[in-house]
């Protein structure tokens, strides 16, 4: 299976196939919601990635329709800090993690938890 991207809107965030499906699988028993992507102040080294399943976009989220199943909202503070990154799906061992391939990160910290930008 190809790793290919859906681009709904290369500007803002991409999801591989594996994500998609990721995704389409959590909501499949949650008609209606959306997955929501933000970030907050957290860490050592400035923002937290944080994921939410949400009713609605806000008012003034950026909406990305990946097709017809998933919607993916991204919060307005957040999206300068989240252009052009890709969400992806990954198993690692037994476990499976969101990562975010997000090139606007300048350092992470050592556990993973927490980046930052270059302003």
């Amino acid at each position: 299976m190809s790793v290919e991207a859906y681009v709904p809107s290369k500007d803002i965030v991409t999801l591989t196939e594996s994500a998609v499906r990721h995704f389409t699988n959590k909501l499949a028993n949650e008609p209606g919601k959306i997955v929501r992507v933000s970030t907050k102040v957290n860490g050592c080294t400035g923002y937290a990635y944080v994921l939410d399943m949400a009713e609605a976009p806000a008012t003034d989220d950026a909406v990305v329709q990946v097709n017809d199943n998933l919607i993916v909202a991204i919060a307005s503070d957040s999206v300068n800090l989240l252009r052009n990154t890709e969400i992806d799906y990954v198993r690692e061992g037994i476990n499976g993690v969101v990562k975010f391939n997000n090139p606007n990160v300048a350092d992470m910290c050592g556990c993973g938890e927490s980046f930052s930008v270059n302003n």
